[in-house]
């Protein structure tokens, strides 16, 4: 069983990850081989273990212990646990804690981009999607609804941040992911790796996503912009194909973690059998 440690000292130096430490921080580019991550609930816990993620410490309430956290404590017996009360927690971390847990962890190698779309048939290219909320609801959406992997560009948000970790209930785990070289033209590679691509953009000359060809297409990367400015025009240019959601009510757009859960469903693999 892990050791228990009593929380008694809020300056203590253990309880930076969770109290003090920014993502940035967290992230740790100058030194990546010591890069960390935080995930949050034993569910999304339990899916970074399954997928390898090495475990630092927990921080959790007293009653998890012998409670809910009891099993992913026995996974890891010789990770130190910091306990307290929840509003000791509270004070400590400065947010409610979702159900009581935390997980400091080792960042995991990314994969290359060749390697996550070996054997894909349908991928989600994130091109600067800033905010962590839309890539956790993005990733879920991607893993529920039939997309094999999910490449990003690499000035969008970290996938990895514990917003987006939390949101997307540790289906950042589950699905393949890696950002794409920042030096190199990510459409360039998907052409070279037999992908057609489809910018989801709301123009005059767009292909309605509902036309038979798109989902009937061997291999399709469904590519996704930031908020409010959508995809760059030379990344519209790009693509094979510009593709939209049909709208009613006057409503002009989707936001894009909405969008992509309609796409997901419409030209996943999951429509595409």
């Amino acid at each position: 069983m892990s050791t228990i440690f009593e929380i008694k000292d809020f300056n203590a130096p253990e309880l930076d990850i969770y109290a003090r430490l920014t993502e940035n921080q967290l992230v740790n580019r100058a030194d990546p081989d010591n890069a960390m991550f935080v995930a949050e609930s034993p569910v999304v816990i339990g899916r970074a273990l399954d997928a390898g993620c090495v475990p630092i410490s927990f921080l959790m309430e007293k009653k998890h212990v012998e409670g809910k956290g009891r099993e992913l404590l026995e996974r890891c017996p010789d990770t130190p646990v910091f306990a307290a009360e929840l509003e000791v927690l509270t004070r400590l971390t400065g947010f409610h804690l979702t159900r009581g847990m935390l997980c400091a962890m080792k960042r995991p190698k990314l994969p290359s981009v060749e390697t996550v779309c070996a054997g894909a048939r349908r991928i989600a290219v994130l091109e600067n999607v800033m905010n962590p909320t839309n890539i956790g609801a993005i990733f879920r959406s991607a893993a529920a609804l039939g997309m094999d992997a999910v490449l990003l560009t690499s000035e969008g948000s970290d996938p990895l941040y514990r917003r987006a970790v939390r949101v997307s209930m540790g289906t950042v785990f589950q699905i393949p992911w890696t950002y794409f070289p920042p030096e190199e033209n990510w459409t360039d590679i998907l052409h070279s790796l037999g992908f057609k691509t489809a910018a989801m953009a709301l123009r005059d000359d767009s292909y309605s996503i509902t036309e038979t060809f798109l989902a009937k297409t061997d291999k399709l990367a469904v590519v996704l912009g930031t908020e409010g400015d959508g995809l760059a025009s030379d990344t519209i240019a790009a693509c094979d194909y510009t593709v939209r959601i049909p709208m009613s009510h006057g409503v002009d757009s989707l936001n894009v973690a909405a969008a992509s859960a309609v796409a997901f469903y419409q030209l996943g693999t999951l429509s595409a059998r």
